[in-house]
């Protein structure tokens, strides 16, 4: 489903590092065969974000061959000064177009005044031209990624002759408690899970709210300061454009 807030873009780099929370910690890390739900949302977040609305990736497009290179990498010790050698598996060649929409955060009512589809839309689709607000990542900080502007659907993927690949339950992501879309969720930091497929190349997300989650821990939403229904948020926007 195409939504009239959809924005379509291509994110690519050399490497990339999708690695699940609980492997993320130390030691020898290992890429997943393809992007999580959470770490295309941190891709919108680097394109552009703001705590009025809420991004939901609807589907990515696997365009290159799942490949993977082992390297040897000293990362910064934990418990003591110096380094440590470890061996980290990357995804080689990423490319992948990615279709997404965005909603408004209902658990900031004191942005209620902010809520102007046709101004958050055009800004979103003015940021992939121009690469994104900050730094894009591919996972970790050391897997530079690079977006632009693309039509989803356009070109040849490498999957698009397989009907169905499935990977089994993975990680979709993490729901803080300013994005809560349930009671169960609210006040809380949950984990969510689901069964990832994909079919033809396109690996179509389901919505946080229908994952599998489980509470971790009590959280309480990011206060920003002060609420002042008044507040005009067109002229910040100019200055930043």
């Amino acid at each position: 489903m195409i939504h009239r807030n959809s924005v379509e873009f291509e994110v690519y780099g050399d490497y990339g590092l999708f690695s699940e929370p609980v492997t993320r910690v130390g030691g020898e890390k290992c890429s997943s065969q393809v992007p999580s739900y959470e770490a295309i949302k941190g891709i919108l977040h680097s394109i552009y974000w703001k705590p009025t609305i809420i991004w939901i990736v609807d589907e990515i497009r696997v365009m290159n061959p799942i490949q993977t290179e082992t390297k040897g990498i000293r990362p910064i010790k934990y418990y003591k000064d110096g380094n440590d050698l470890s061996y980290y598996t990357y995804l080689r060649d990423c490319r992948y177009q990615v279709r997404a929409h965005f909603i408004w955060n209902k658990n900031r009512p004191e942005l209620e005044c902010d809520r102007n589809e046709h101004k958050h839309h055009n800004i979103a689709k003015r940021m992939i031209e121009r690469g994104g607000r900050r730094d894009v990542f591919l996972g970790t900080r050391e897997c530079q990624g690079y977006v632009k502007p693309c039509v989803f659907g356009e070109g040849k993927g490498f999957y698009d002759d397989i009907e169905e690949l499935g990977f089994g339950m993975t990680y979709h992501g993490i729901t803080y408690a300013d994005e809560a879309y349930s009671e169960d969720t609210k006040g809380k930091m949950s984990v969510r899970f689901w069964r990832a497929e994909m079919k033809k190349g396109v690996i179509s997300f389901i919505p946080p709210w229908e994952c599998i989650h489980r509470p971790i821990r009590e959280m309480n939403v990011k206060a920003f300061g002060e609420a002042h229904n008044n507040i005009s948020f067109d002229k910040e926007e100019e200055v930043i454009d």
